[in-house]
């Protein structure tokens, strides 16, 4: 019988969770929309922003299969209540900061689902995934220079997402001060 997720070291969450590349799939768009209608729903006594973010909101670039939606919301919204609310509608609650939280969806003890989600609460107007994800989308040959950096460090990180993700951060915030 596999192991509980809970119990997992993280090393063991990345060997079972390794950091794949696919090509873009139309899908992913559909599957953030019934997400985001689900999460509407869930969250609707709350004054919320939700919105496809990520690679798989970039048309005709390879990404993680991982669905990315960032939900904005009051700075002054109690956390501990929609941290709740997550937990019951079947979220893993991933990472909770000062102003931040990460719920996670579509990770099994075999592996990934059909469909895995990462949503991603910040406060209204901490949005800068927005933005990079309307750059790129409008600049082509720009997201295909974000695709080809994230082919080219995936043997070295495929499974390290800390580390996949911190060699992104100098591109993201480059491409995020020309966006403004």
């Amino acid at each position: 019988m596999p192991k509980a997720l809970k119990d997992m070291t993280l090393e063991e969450l990345w060997e079972l969770f390794p950091i794949v590349l696919a090509p873009y799939n139309p899908h992913w768009t559909d599957w953030a929309e019934e997400e985001i209608d689900k999460l509407s729903i869930t969250l609707q006594d709350f004054d919320t922003t939700i919105t496809h973010i990520g690679s798989t909101a970039i048309p005709g670039i390879a990404a993680k299969p991982i669905v990315d939606i960032l939900v904005e919301i009051p700075a002054e919204t109690d956390k501990d209540s929609i941290r709740k609310i997550m937990e019951s509608a079947g979220y893993i609650c991933m990472s909770v900061s000062d102003d931040r939280m990460s719920f996670n969806k579509g990770y099994t003890p075999e592996g990934y689902a059909e469909r895995v989600f990462h949503i991603h609460f910040h406060p209204k107007g901490d949005n800068d995934e927005i933005r990079f994800r309307d750059y790129l989308i409008a600049h082509p040959d720009i997201a295909k220079e974000y695709e080809n950096l994230k082919q080219s460090l995936l043997p070295q990180f495929k499974h390290n997402r800390d580390a996949y993700t911190e060699a992104k951060t100098d591109f993201v915030s480059k491409i995020n001060m020309v966006a403004k």
